[in-house]
């Protein structure tokens, strides 16, 4: 019998695909907030330049200002392409609820702040202040309402 809903009940590579090209710009939006959040001083470092500062090899640390800042920004993206593809990989009627988004980047930012970060060693949460905290918070925001491409799907 065939399907009511005009929803595919499965996802395919292209969700994924199309996830991890929402994931790249939605992470390339999050570096304009951040460097908004760093000149106005709510912002001492960002997750990706703790990780190349704190636990690089030093290939990457001694690279000039110039070459580590662009990889720097090359790590983020990618990070921000794994989880959209991540999001994409999700079932349909999860990731077009509302807020699935916002919700999914506040997920991940959590999931930086209380597995990877512990795990890398990184400075701990707990010294963050509430303005880098909110910061942090904002920027991920922002990313998952990228993701979700900040409307609904179109009724065909």
């Amino acid at each position: 019998m065939p399907s009511t809903s005009s929803e595919p009940t499965t996802w395919g590579s292209t969700d994924i695909v199309h996830g991890a090209l929402r994931g790249t710009v939605a992470a390339m939006s999050m570096g304009g907030l951040r460097v908004l959040s760093t000149s106005l001083g709510l912002l001492e470092k960002t997750p990706p330049e703790m990780i190349t500062s704190e636990q690089a090899p030093n290939l990457v640390r001694n690279l000039s200002d110039e070459a580590r800042d662009s990889f720097i920004v090359l790590l983020h993206w990618g990070y921000g392409a794994m989880g959209g593809a991540l999001f994409g990989a999700l079932p349909a009627r999860i990731r077009r609820r509302p807020g699935a988004g916002p919700a999914f980047g506040l997920a991940l930012w959590l999931a930086f702040e209380l597995g990877l970060s512990p795990a890398l060693g990184l400075q701990p949460a707990r010294r963050r202040s509430t303005g880098e905290r909110l910061a942090l918070a904002a920027d991920h925001l922002l990313y998952g309402a990228v993701l979700s491409e900040l409307r609904s799907t179109p009724q065909r």
